[in-house]
C-alpha cells in the first residue's frame, strides 16, 4: 500500500485486532488522515462483521458494516493462538505506534498482549482497549453490543415515543467511541514528545458504556436536577419547544422549530399568523411552552397541513427559522448537497468499486486518502514479507495454519 507522505499522520503505523465497529471505526479515521493500518485477523473468517450481510456489490458481495468502517486497511492473518503466529504478532507491534484491540474482556491479558504486558515488551506503542462496561464493576463481565449498551444507558429510553421506546438509528454507541478513541491516540502522539525516553506509553482503557453515558449528558443532568424521566416525543425534543415533524399539503414532512423566544415569536407572527399565541403568557418562556406544547404543534401542524413543503421552507427561511425536509436512506445517497459539494469518491473493494462518502473533516491542502478495503488476508504475504520472511516460510506457515490461505 503506498503512503501519502503528505498526510497528517505519514509514517505512524497502527496495528489492530478488532471487530465489528468500534474500533474499526477508530482505526479507519487513523487511516483517513494518512495512519498505517495493519488490521490481523483471524485465518477462520476474521473481523465477523464481514459475515453480516453481502449486499454491497451483492449478491455475494461484501457487508455494508465492514465497507464502512475498513477502508484504508492491511489485512494480515494470523493464527495468535499458535505460538508463532503470537511471535509474529509482536514482531509487528516492534513497529507500531499504537496497538488497537475490542476483543472479549480479559482476552488481551490472556494472549499476553494487555496494556501491563505492552508497557514492558513494547513500551512505545499506544494500548487502546475497547470494551463493553469498563473494569472493576458489577457489569463489566457482560458481553456488549450496540444495542445492549443504549439500553443499559437509557439512551433508548429517551428515544421514540413514549411507552414505545426505540433504539436510535446509528450505531451510536459504537461509532462515538470509536471517534474517541481515535482522539484519544492522536492526543498521545502529539504529547509523545514530552514524556521522558524511559516511560512507556501511556495507555487507553474506553468502554461503550462510558461514552454512552457521556452521550446522555443532557438527559442524565436534567434527570439528576429535577428527578423527571423526560419522555421521548418521536421527532421533537423534551428540551425545547415548538420543535418537531409537521405533515404538508403535499404529503411530505417538514421538521422545524426555535430555540429561543425570538425565534418562537418569529414562528408565531411572521410564519403561522398567530400573534394571539406570541401574546399569550403561558409561551413567553421555553420551559412554558414545553409544557404547552400540544397546544403549538396543533397550531403549527393545522398551518404546514394547508402548505407544500417548498413555500413553507421558503417562508420558515425568510423568517430565520431551521427547517429540514424529511429523508428516508435511499433519499439522503441521492442528496443534492452532497453532490454539489463533492462529496462522493470512489473507493475500490474485492467485489469491485463502490462510491463512498468522503471523511467529514475538510482540511485545507489535504485530500483524505480513502484506502480500498481490504480482502481477508489480502496483505499476509506483503506485510509479512517486511519482516524478512521468505516465499519458503510462508509457504511453511500455511501448512501449519499459521496464516490464512494466500490471498487470490
Amino acid at each position: 500500500m503506498t503512503a501519502n507522505q503528505d498526510a497528517p499522520l505519514a509514517g505512524v503505523t497502527v496495528v489492530a485486532m478488532e471487530q465489528a465497529v468500534a474500533a474499526p471505526m477508530c482505526t479507519r479515521v487513523l487511516a483517513d488522515f494518512g495512519a498505517r493500518v495493519i488490521k490481523v485477523e483471524n485465518p477462520n473468517g476474521g473481523d465477523f462483521a464481514r459475515a453480516y450481510d453481502d449486499v454491497v456489490n451483492g449478491p455475494g458481495g461484501l457487508a455494508a458494516h465492514f465497507v464502512w468502517c475498513n477502508r484504508g486497511k492491511e489485512s494480515v492473518t494470523l493464527n495468535t493462538k499458535s505460538p508463532e503466529g503470537l511471535d509474529l504478532l509482536h514482531r509487528l507491534l516492534d513497529r507500531a505506534d499504537a496497538f488497537v484491540s475490542n476483543l472479549a474482556p480479559g482476552s488481551t491479558a490472556r494472549m499476553g498482549i494487555s496494556a501491563a504486558d505492552l508497557a514492558l515488551r513494547h513500551p512505545n506503542v499506544i494500548p487502546v482497549e475497547i470494551d463493553g462496561y469498563g473494569p472493576g464493576g458489577p457489569i463489566s463481565h457482560k458481553r456488549a453490543y450496540d444495542l445492549l449498551v443504549q439500553a443499559e444507558s437509557g439512551s433508548c429510553a429517551i428515544t421514540g415515543y413514549p411507552g414505545m421506546p426505540a433504539k436510535p438509528g446509528p450505531a451510536m454507541a459504537d461509532f462515538t467511541t470509536g471517534l474517541y478513541a481515535a482522539i484519544s491516540i492522536l492526543a498521545l502522539l502529539f504529547a509523545r514528545a514530552k514524556r521522558p525516553e524511559e516511560t512507556a506509553a501511556p495507555s487507553v482503557e474506553l468502554s461503550l458504556f462510558d461514552v454512552m453515558t457521556d452521550v446522555m449528558g443532557y438527559a442524565l443532568t436534567y434527570t439528576q436536577h429535577s428527578g423527571i424521566d423526560q419522555q421521548p416525543l418521536g421527532v421533537g425534543s423534551p428540551a425545547v419547544a415548538p420543535y418537531g415533524a409537521f405533515g404538508t399539503r403535499d404529503g411530505q414532512t417538514v421538521v422545524l422549530g426555535t430555540t429561543n423566544d425570538r425565534e418562537w415569536q418569529r414562528v408565531a407572527r411572521e410564519i403561522i399568523d398567530r400573534p394571539d399565541l406570541a401574546d399569550d403568557p403561558r409561551f413567553a418562556t421555553n420551559p412554558g411552552r414545553c409544557e404547552h406544547r400540544a397546544i403549538l404543534d396543533e397550531a403549527i401542524g393545522t398551518w404546514c397541513a394547508q402548505h407544500d413543503l417548498a413555500e413553507i421552507q421558503k417562508v420558515a427561511d425568510a423568517a430565520g427559522i431551521g427547517n429540514s425536509r424529511y429523508n428516508v436512506p435511499s433519499e439522503v445517497v441521492v442528496h443534492p448537497q452532497l453532490t454539489a459539494r463533492d462529496r462522493w469518491r470512489t473507493v475500490s473493494t474485492s467485489a469491485g468499486d463502490i462510491q463512498a462518502l468522503r471523511p467529514p473533516p475538510v482540511i485545507s491542502g489535504f485530500e483524505q486518502p480513502m484506502g480500498a478495503v481490504p480482502g481477508l488476508g489480502e496483505h499476509t504475504d506483503a506485510v509479512l514479507g517486511e519482516l524478512g520472511l521468505t516465499a519458503d516460510e510462508l509457504s511453511r506457515l500455511r501448512a501449519d495454519g499459521v496464516i490464512g490461505p494466500a490471498y487470490s
